[in-house]
């Protein structure tokens, strides 16, 4: 899969974005957490089907500027600013886990610039707080001083021993036990794995995540007017499926699908082929 990696600079901060190189109807990508506009799940899928995938790094993640991560508001202006930038009118908007409620606000806001939504395993209201352990634990690990140490030990120890990380991040992504995963597993899960912790970094971005999932209201999903596709797995482990249903019952025109995948990579295990042809079928039809 071709892809350009290129920095636009609007009004002095810098926005980092891919964009492949084949295609025509253009899908813009809200990358998850600990991601940049280097992410790779589920894009080959859309290129084979004559999409062109748009992602910009989100505010504080790769070399896009923290300080646009202000706001929603803030961040969403710049993004549309890309768009313009690329003279892309309108696209297909994709918000994965993490970058839910920046997807929701852009939708809701700029609704001109947006033919459909899809939320794949998407944060669509208030997700970790001060008082949950996980919170606390991403205060620490991944607070910009230290998260560059934080991935580079991951993916060491990952490289060497990817069975062995694979079964400790395994909570972490799903509610099933090893043992329940494996009948739903794909031969190449455990690599892709590895593979992810790789290329992934938290930069400033996934504190600014945090902030972030306060800012979108049921009022930033109730006036979403674009067609809706909710994907989401029953047994995710990071983002649980109440934030689909309850995504699905602020949008009016919304669907829920509901996915067998093993947690919150819906891209991987034996599930990953029907989450590509519903995606697929879902933007077809809308393009």
């Amino acid at each position: 899969m071709e892809r350009k990696f290129d920095t636009v600079i609007v009004d002095g901060n810098t926005i980092e974005y891919s964009i492949t190189e084949k295609g025509e109807i253009p899908v813009f990508v809200m990358h998850g957490g600990h991601s940049n506009c280097y992410e790779e799940f589920g894009y080959r899928a859309l290129v084979q089907n004559g999409f062109s995938v748009i992602t910009p790094s989100r505010a504080g993640y790769g070399r896009t500027t923290k300080e646009i991560g202000e706001s929603l508001y803030k961040a969403c202006e710049y993004y549309m600013k890309l768009l313009d930038h690329l003279e892309i009118e309108k696209v297909h908007l994709l918000s994965v886990s993490a970058g839910g409620p920046t997807g929701i606000y852009f939708a809701s806001h700029y609704p001109h610039r947006v033919k459909t939504l899809t939320l794949q395993s998407a944060v669509t209201k208030e997700w970790l707080t001060p008082k949950d352990k996980e919170y606390k634990i991403a205060q620490i690990l991944f607070r910009p001083q230290l998260e560059k140490t934080t991935w580079k030990l991951i993916s060491c120890i990952n490289n060497r021993f990817p069975k062995f990380i694979f079964k400790q991040m395994l909570s972490s992504f799903s509610k099933l036990s090893y043992a329940e995963m494996k009948s739903k597993m794909a031969a190449g899960d455990i690599d892709e794995i590895r593979k992810m912790n790789n290329r992934q970094r938290s930069g400033h971005g996934f504190l600014i995540d945090l902030l972030q999932t306060k800012e979108v209201t049921f009022k930033d999903l109730q006036a979403i007017s674009c067609p809706t596709l909710i994907m989401h797995s029953k047994h995710d482990g990071a983002v649980s499926f109440e934030h689909a249903y309850y995504a699905q019952q602020q949008i009016t025109d919304s669907e829920v699908c509901l996915l067998d995948s093993w947690g919150h990579l819906i891209w991987l295990g034996q599930e990953s082929e029907n989450v590509n042809e519903k995606l697929v079928e879902f933007l077809t039809r809308y393009s």
